[in-house]
């Protein structure tokens, strides 16, 4: 089976001292990407952790498909313990960095431990430099790049950085790397701030050489030759599909359509689009750099789930105003869809939906903690009682678009997730609208008999973050295609999914989460049936994984 290649490097920002291990079995058994960060992180974090304690960990992973040239592959992932959640979590970023990451020589990095003062992590094949940039606190990201690059000759595509959200503890602060990409969901930015980590650096010329088949050719030609929406209008193009079968969030959720929807939508992002954007070496380039000359705004986006939070959400039908938000929470290092729906929290709280103004003051002050941003920074999970409002979200985090009450897969989706109401944990909603031929589609209605489409959905997906394959490949890569990739059977490289959720589960289980979670604030027909079904299929009781269904390298050391 195809895997990515390289040891474990252990940075100990305590003793500022760095380790190497030989981690060849795992990446053997879980390929790389999220599936080795899972494994790595279920066996060397306290079940017990603070996330944002020292004891918490962070591993950077990326996949053998970084070895290739070919599109939708500019990924990497990072798992750690989310402080918004609680539980184990890994954010997925696209950009150029897994590419520069990989020429380390390194399989996997490991950020243990927390440093005096706030320091730069310089990583190359060479060995590891610490530096110490306290003049850089509460920097924004572009501040902090632009530092790197003036210091060090190394440009955004090389760096993973944080902005005062992170440093401040903001538990749905991200981890930015080409400025405008994120590992956004789960807050893993305030971890890596806990650590008194500003940046880390990566270059050199020691990737491992792993032989990718040739079918990755036939892949990218298609991607580059096929006239794909996405291409011109992002996944913002899904947004008028979504209003029209009543499945746009709207008004902090009281609402699931938009009136105003003409203003945020593909169209409206197209117009302000300016160039392409793409990731390493895609030639799908579906990413969307937007500005607006009279605005004075030029940043990336905003994506559907943006458009949705500090769109239709926050009660705004201005694209351009949408796009400050966008920036603004790049520039501070904020998820962008956790922070609109809680500014869409508060504007419900105080009957101020649509002002624009309002909401990107309270972005900046989400981002330093000042005043009632300190109160929302907490996210919604936290925050609700004390602004009177309903707590929208699962296991801590908050919803993304794609609508449950309507696409009830979805909505089963999001209440089983062990990351929360996040839609890219099992993409559910591409079946349901659907997004895919039509003898793979699924009726939307009801919860019940989708239990095994949507474990099947959810292996694949965490097999594409182990290889690292983007998701918006779905229209590419055919189980045949996967085999032909990776040197193995598809039943094969989905038990590499179903292992890393299952361990997912373990270490959630291990820190309390069981059936009690795995729940939603609305009603979705045949829940409770569906989510038993999900059990069964999982092998799991009561939301818990019994010792009998744990992968065999974790029950043997039991």
């Amino acid at each position: 089976m195809l895997h990515s290649e390289g040891p474990l490097l252990t940075i100990d920002l305590d003793g500022k001292t760095t380790t190497e291990t030989d981690i060849g079995p795992i990446q053997e058994r879980y390929i790389g990407g999220r599936g080795l960060g899972t494994k790595l992180a279920h066996d060397r974090i306290p079940f017990d952790a603070d996330p944002l304690g020292p004891e918490n960990r962070l591993f950077f992973t990326t996949g053998p498909m970084q070895a290739s040239q070919m599109s939708f592959t500019g990924r990497m992932n990072c798992t750690g313990v989310s402080p918004l959640t609680g539980g184990l979590l890994s954010s997925n970023a696209g950009g150029f960095m897994s590419r520069h990451f990989a020429d380390t020589g390194y399989g996997a990095l490991e950020v243990a431990g927390a440093a005096e003062e706030l320091t730069i992590v310089h990583v190359t094949d060479e060995g590891v430099e610490f530096e110490a940039v306290p003049e850089l606190e509460e920097a924004t990201v572009p501040e902090t790049t632009a530092y790197i690059e003036s210091e060090h000759g190394l440009e955004s595509d090389h760096t993973a950085v944080i902005g005062p959200a992170g440093e401040n503890g903001v538990r749905f602060a991200s981890i930015m790397t080409t400025e405008e990409r994120a590992f956004g969901r789960g807050g893993l930015g305030a971890v890596l701030g806990s650590k008194n980590v500003k940046a880390m650096t990566f270059e050199g010329d020691s990737a491992a050489e792993i032989e990718i088949p040739a079918t990755q050719a036939e892949i990218h030609r298609e991607a580059a030759t096929d006239d794909h929406i996405m291409k011109r209008q992002g996944t913002v193009a899904v947004m008028d599909l979504a209003n029209e079968v009543d499945g746009l969030p709207s008004y902090y959720f009281s609402e699931q359509s938009f009136e105003g929807v003409e203003g945020i939508n593909g169209a409206a992002v197209e117009e302000k689009k300016y160039k392409k954007g793409t990731c390493s070496a895609c030639a799908f380039a579906c990413k969307l750099p937007t500005k607006d000359g009279e605005a004075g705004v030029e940043t990336e986006g905003p994506e559907f789930e943006v458009a949705m939070a500090f769109g239709s959400n926050s009660g705004i039908d201005d694209i351009v105003e949408v796009m400050k938000s966008n920036e603004l929470c790049d520039n501070y290092g904020l998820d962008a869809i956790s922070a609109g729906n809680t500014v869409a929290a508060y504007l419900a709280s105080e009957d101020e939906f649509g002002n624009a103004e309002l909401t990107h003051e309270l972005v900046e002050k989400i981002a330093y903690r000042e005043g009632v941003g300190d109160t929302l920074a907490e996210g919604i999970d936290r925050a609700h009682d004390e602004l009177g409002v309903e707590n929208w979200s699962v296991k801590g985090m908050d919803f993304a678009a794609h609508e449950g009450r309507v696409l009830h897969g979805q909505g089963l989706s999001y209440a089983v997730a062990n990351r929360g109401a996040d839609h890219m944990y099992a993409t559910f909603y591409s079946v349901e609208y659907p997004l895919v031929p039509e003898e793979d589609a699924v009726d939307p209605e009801g919860a019940t008999g989708k239990a095994d489409v949507l474990v099947e959905r959810e292996n694949l997906m965490a097999l594409a973050d182990s290889g690292v394959v983007c998701k918006f490949s779905r229209d590419y890569m055919s189980p045949e295609r996967y085999e032909a990739l990776f040197g193995a059977d598809f039943q094969e490289l989905l038990d590499v999914g179903a292992r890393t959720v299952t361990l997912e589960r373990h270490f959630n289980n291990e820190r309390g989460f069981d059936a009690e979670d795995d729940d939603l604030p609305y009603d979705v027909p045949g829940l409770e049936d569906g989510i038993r079904e999900y059990y069964d299929a999982r092998g799991w009781k009561e939301g818990v994984v019994p010792e009998t269904a744990l992968p065999e390298d974790v029950a043997s050391a039991a």
